[in-house]
């Protein structure tokens, strides 16, 4: 069983303490990896190609939003099989083909034709290898080099998303301005196989002693099946889910809203970067918290910034507004890419951690593609988002308290290794 640990220090646990140690250098590359990532790249630039990709064929904000639900259905279909990939061939294996294509469809924005099947189908293809780019394939790395230091080492590895999600905002609003956003999509795209492929190749591995010589793992923690019994791993998901719906109908949407609202397009994007910018301090924030006090109250404590953000953009007409929202939102999302590993890891080790935490992102997917339909819908409806978001900061506030129905952990030891 996973909590079956010991509660001694171990070498590994004292080495990881040094900034010399291995695995410090395997979270560094996790972070240059996730800063060129599905969760970085598409999910906080798909804002700003969202209106002038409408307004060149005409089409709808609900229509174009729907693209990010495809992206995001298929993703939580094929979350479990990634992370059953990732067990059985670990993360360098996974990522690089992932990488390669995610960049190649995303450069193939440029060629998209006046048909909205065109568009869903390549947004299929970003769904069917977004977990093999994202911190569900990186956290299984980093988490086979850490115990002590497991919430700083996954802050530390997760930080990339949240610096993309800061600058590639500005940085895709002024490739569109300058070169189109078709030119800006091919951009984008090499960048991502340039920067990408050859960091994971160089630098991102598990800890030797990790696998077999069949390469089979021989980690501790529960079954599969153990994990899923465990109404513990169901309260994670439940909340992840509930949050999930509010936060990428707000990240998906922030740009159009502000810009409705009066905001110049390139003042817009600001906002849209400083959820980065809050997610990055957030993230860091939270995984020394996790390391020194019990994550699921730090959790708690997130998902109601999360929620007052969200009532305030509802009703935020000035960049200042929409920038504090922007932080609050940005700063529980930082922290909770850091929480839910971080307590998969805890409750049930890493027999199975990739697996698990691919079926919380599954849940987290299958919301992600509920929020920006259901925002996009809204306003096609009323020519408003204010209502629905003071519904989604509402529904935030009511689902946050499980978290503090799940107990303390067994030991003090995050992770055992085998």
């Amino acid at each position: 069983m996973a909590d079956d640990r010991s509660a001694g220090p171990t070498a590994a646990a004292v080495d990881e303490r040094s900034i010399r140690y291995e695995g410090w250098g395997v979270a560094a590359a996790a972070a240059l990896g996730m800063f060129v990532s599905f969760a970085s790249v598409l999910v906080y630039t798909f804002g700003i190609f969202l209106k002038p990709i409408a307004e060149t064929f005409a089409w709808s904000r609900e229509a174009v939003s729907a693209a990010f639900g495809f992206a995001a259905m298929t993703a939580a279909v094929c979350a479990p099989i990634t992370g059953m990939l990732l067990n059985r061939f670990g993360p360098r294996r996974v990522i690089v083909p992932s990488l390669l294509v995610f960049g190649g469809a995303y450069a193939s924005l440029s060629l998209l034709t006046p048909h909205l099947a065109h568009l869903y189908a390549l947004f299929v293809v970003f769904g069917l290898i977004a977990m093999g780019t994202s911190q569900v394939a990186y956290s299984r790395a980093i988490s086979t080099w850490f115990q002590a230091r497991l919430g700083a080492a996954l802050a530390f590895g997760m930080c990339g998303s949240a610096l993309g999600a800061m600058v590639l905002p500005p940085i895709a609003q002024r490739l569109i301005d300058a070169l189109g956003w078709r030119a800006a999509a091919t951009t984008i795209g090499a960048a991502i196989i340039a920067i990408g492929v050859p960091t994971v190749l160089a630098f991102v591995r598990e800890r030797p002693g990790t696998r077999t010589a069949d390469g089979r793992g021989q980690l501790a923690g529960s079954t599969v099946a153990e994990g899923l019994r465990s109404y513990k791993f169901w309260i994670i998901v439940t909340v992840l889910f509930g949050i999930s719906i509010a936060q990428n109908g707000t990240i998906t949407h922030l740009s159009a809203l502000l810009t409705d609202r009066g905001i110049p397009a390139d003042r817009a994007a600001i906002a849209v970067s400083a959820i980065g910018g809050s997610a990055l301090v957030g993230r860091i924030a939270t995984g020394w918290l996790i390391d020194r006090f019990f994550a699921p109250w730090v959790a708690f404590t997130l998902f109601v910034m999360a929620a007052l953000g969200t009532f305030l953009l509802s009703s935020a007409g000035s960049l200042a507004a929409g920038v504090l929202a922007a932080i609050l939102i940005g700063f529980s999302m930082g922290g909770e890419a850091d929480v839910v590993p971080y307590l998969v890891a805890r409750y049930f080790g890493l027999r199975s951690f990739s697996v698990l935490y691919a079926f919380t992102w599954t849940a987290y997917a299958i919301a992600g593609a509920i929020g920006p339909v259901l925002m996009g819908k809204a306003f096609d409806a009323t020519h408003s988002y204010v209502t629905l978001l003071v519904w989604l900061a509402g529904g935030t506030l009511v689902i946050s308290p499980l978290l503090l129905l799940l107990p303390r952990y067994a030991s003090a030891e995050p992770v055992a290794h085998a």
